[in-house]
């Protein structure tokens, strides 16, 4: 059973060390995963990061992942402070650093990576709590990294309306398409659609925590905890 969610960007500019000076500029934003994370985490249950990968596959706590590919070389584990392979994908890498800030290094939490197309892999026997990790699109202004397109923002005003209701059917994959997600470069539309069907059925208690395009590019944060 999930027994709560925490909705959080994947975007490595969270990384302080990466943004560098524009670093405050998403103090906000920081703060936001940071609630989100705690939130689901005091839901109770295994803390569980779901993320785009190029395979299905699943992580231990040890496992670690690097900034290395964006010009940073910083190792980051995911759930346990001790040596383990680099093996995360970007998106999870992300995650990891989130949950240490918002939680400090040994949380224990474990992954899985979900690939393009695919359902959610097989979570674990038990209950557990996700941090679903994704973006809106990325084609909020002719900053962004795929340029403008007016339709992005019709887009993402769904997509907060979504997460700030607690409706899994928003972020189902016949629903994002209807806004044309695949053009609109939406990052967040391999996990979530992955994520939608284990949703559904329940009733969640929804809070939008952030949404704004501070980069040309949606980013949204909520908490949802499973009602009863």
């Amino acid at each position: 059973m999930i027994t709560a969610v925490a909705f959080c960007p994947q975007a490595p500019v969270l990384v302080p060390e990466l943004a560098q000076g524009a670093a405050p500029e998403l103090d906000e934003l920081r703060a936001a995963c940071r609630t989100a994370i705690r939130t689901a985490t005091a839901a109770g249950g295994r803390l569980v990061l779901a993320g785009a990968g190029p395979g299905a596959r699943a992580f231990g706590p040890a496992a670690r992942g690097t900034l290395a590919g964006f010009g940073l070389p910083l190792e980051i584990p995911l759930g346990a402070d001790a040596p383990g392979a680099v093996e995360l994908p970007p998106s999870l890498t992300v995650g990891a650093w989130l949950v240490r800030d918002a939680l400090g290094a040994d949380s224990g939490a474990v992954a899985v990576s979900v690939p393009d197309g695919q359902g959610m892999p097989e979570l674990p026997d038990a209950p557990c709590a996700l941090v679903v990790l994704g973006d809106g699109s990325a084609r909020r202004s002719e900053k962004a990294p795929g340029y403008f397109d007016p339709r992005a923002a019709e887009l993402d005003a769904a997509l907060a309306r979504s997460l700030a209701t607690g409706d899994p059917a928003g972020l189902a994959a016949e629903h994002l398409a209807t806004y044309g997600a695949r053009d609109l470069l939406v990052g967040g539309l391999t996990v979530w659609t992955a994520v939608a069907p284990l949703l559904a059925g329940a009733v969640w208690d929804a809070e939008l925590l952030y949404d704004a395009a501070p980069y040309g590019v949606g980013y949204f944060v909520a908490a949802w905890t499973r009602r009863g």
